[in-house]
């Protein structure tokens, strides 16, 4: 289970290393995502709060990236947070998500990136529920469910 301690270390010394690494042009990630997604994730902005379409939703399944497809987070999870964004404790597995330091807006917080195609997802902060004290808030244009029918448990392919 990763801590706060674990995410601190990861952003200042090394993330752990991805199954696989996706790098293509930003031109290619215009044409592969919805403006709306482009936005979010390749110029890392935010989407508006709660009127995003996995913030109320608990539907079973894992969460993956819609970038690249790596699975990034279980839905057992996910928890209501009342960020106004998808929240959940951990990750799927450790080397899911990349750690940044971000100190944009004047705000001092921990960004968190797909470990495979650098795409922005959202934060991470110190005050989510026990046992681990994470609170992933992530933007939900950056996800795509998927459910016991989708081959959850296996690499989707990019």
């Amino acid at each position: 289970m990763l801590r706060w301690s674990d995410i601190l270390k990861f952003a200042k010394y090394s993330n752990p290393e991805p199954p696989r690494h996706l790098i293509q042009s930003e031109e290619a990630w215009a044409a592969q995502l919805t403006p709306a997604q482009f936005r979010i994730m390749r110029q890392k902005e935010t989407e508006p709060p709660y009127r995003n379409a996995y913030c109320r939703s608990y539907e079973p399944g894992v969460y993956a990236c819609v970038g690249c497809g790596s699975q990034l987070f279980d839905s057992t999870t996910k928890y209501h947070a009342i960020s106004g964004w998808p929240s959940f404790t951990q990750p799927l597995t450790k080397n899911a998500i990349r750690y940044g330091f971000d100190d944009s807006y004047h705000l001092q917080r921990v960004e968190a990136q797909c470990n495979v195609c650098g795409s922005h997802l959202g934060h991470v902060f110190p005050d989510g529920p026990e046992p681990s004290g994470l609170r992933y808030c992530i933007n939900s244009e950056c996800l795509v469910q998927l459910g016991a029918a989708d081959g959850v448990g296996s690499e989707p392919q990019a």
